[in-house]
């Protein structure tokens, strides 16, 4: 692995993991803006409990070593956790303000997965 892309996989890895432990704590305390989002949305207020754990999970999987098949459920999930937000926004009719923390997570999610190190992935050999 080039020092590059070591470089590139951290800095993604790292923004990634704040940006989901943050709306993940947010989501868990069920702070009443977040709570107002997700009805609008269609959405029962209990899935914020739901998705702020599974985020807080998902990014202590991806930051610990080894685990590399659950890693790539941890990145599948924060995929498609980020882009049901993204379409969400589309269906409730919001704005791009709306898309754009969504889609920047799915951009250092992919950004994350395609630069982990050899390490961190499933080998072909399992």
């Amino acid at each position: 692995m080039t020092k590059r892309n070591k470089i590139i996989y951290w800095i993604a890895t790292v923004w990634l993991s704040l940006g989901m432990v943050s709306t993940g704590i947010v989501q868990l305390i069920r702070l009443e803006e977040e709570v107002a989002n997700i009805s609008r949305l269609g959405y029962p207020a209990y899935m914020l409990t739901l998705i702020g754990i599974w985020k807080i999970l998902g990014v202590i999987t991806i930051l610990v070593p080894r685990l590399p098949l659950l890693k790539e459920w941890a990145y599948a999930g924060f995929f498609f956790t980020m882009t049901g937000a993204i379409f969400s926004h589309l269906a409730a009719g919001n704005g791009a303000t709306e898309l754009f923390g969504p889609a920047l997570l799915v951009v250092l999610t992919v950004l994350s997965w395609y630069f982990r190190p050899p390490s961190r992935k499933i080998s072909s050999q399992m």
